[in-house]
């Protein structure tokens, strides 16, 4: 038989409602609907951050398998404070056909009106993800505008001295680029030896037997060449 599970969590943060507080109210709530066979799952506020907690893991174990039937808190945010992970369980419980009931926020997801807040909350989801997208890509864009580095250091430049960022907790940011001269020598022998046919292999060979290494100081392999060549395309 399926069963009715109550979650109950608190955080590291000051709560309106204890453990037994948030217990008493599930089991209130089980008695007035005529539910039967509940079971508390309880996670202590240690385990406060992110899904990975202990009984969150064991009711998304038991939903998987489809042993439960419906999914009582008394407050949404006592699932997850985070909407993306919010809405990835809504999409979750209703493909496994599990109600959720939120006691403070009036929500079963077995009305018309609980499939609506569960639809609102995707939409806004999504909206924030293009957010950040948009202001992650204009981020980027102002950078190259200014010449500065993004990611990784690129094979055959170096940041100029002194162009980085320096943050008030000491670390440093940006930076912009000039050619490195030994690393555009090596850039441009592997492109010529490219352009008179010889092989990665026999490229690889070649620099290494010329005294030069990758920027770790170990030998030439196939992989790094052919990763270098084709990024300096």
């Amino acid at each position: 038989m399926a069963q009715t599970l109550g979650y109950v969590r608190v955080s590291t943060q000051k709560q309106e409602l204890s453990v037994e507080a948030q217990t008493a109210r599930i089991r209130a709530m089980v008695l007035v609907k005529g539910w039967d066979n509940l079971e508390i799952l309880t996670d202590p506020d240690e385990w406060s951050g992110s899904l990975d907690r202990p009984a969150m893991a064991d009711l998304l174990a038991r939903v998987d398998a489809g042993t439960v039937a419906a999914i009582i808190v008394t407050k949404l945010d006592r699932l997850t404070r985070d909407l993306g992970d919010l809405c990835g369980l809504l999409k979750l419980f209703d493909r496994r056909g599990v109600s959720l009931v939120s006691l403070s926020e009036s929500l079963d997801t077995r009305s018309a009106s609980g499939l609506l807040v569960v639809h609102v909350l995707g939409a806004f989801a999504e909206y924030e993800r293009k957010q950040i997208g948009e202001r992650t890509r204009d981020g980027l864009h102002h950078k190259r505008d200014r010449g500065e580095r993004i990611g990784t250091l690129p094979f055959g430049f170096q940041l100029i001295p002194g162009s980085q960022r320096v943050e008030a907790d000491g670390s440093k940011h940006g930076g912009r680029l000039e050619p490195a001269p030994v690393e555009q020598r090596i850039l441009a022998q592997m492109r010529r030896a490219r352009a008179e046919g010889r092989t990665y292999k026999q490229i690889a060979v070649g620099l290494t037997a010329g005294g030069f290494t990758t920027r770790r100081g170990t030998p030439w392999g196939i992989h790094t060449v052919a990763h270098l060549l084709k990024a300096a395309k």
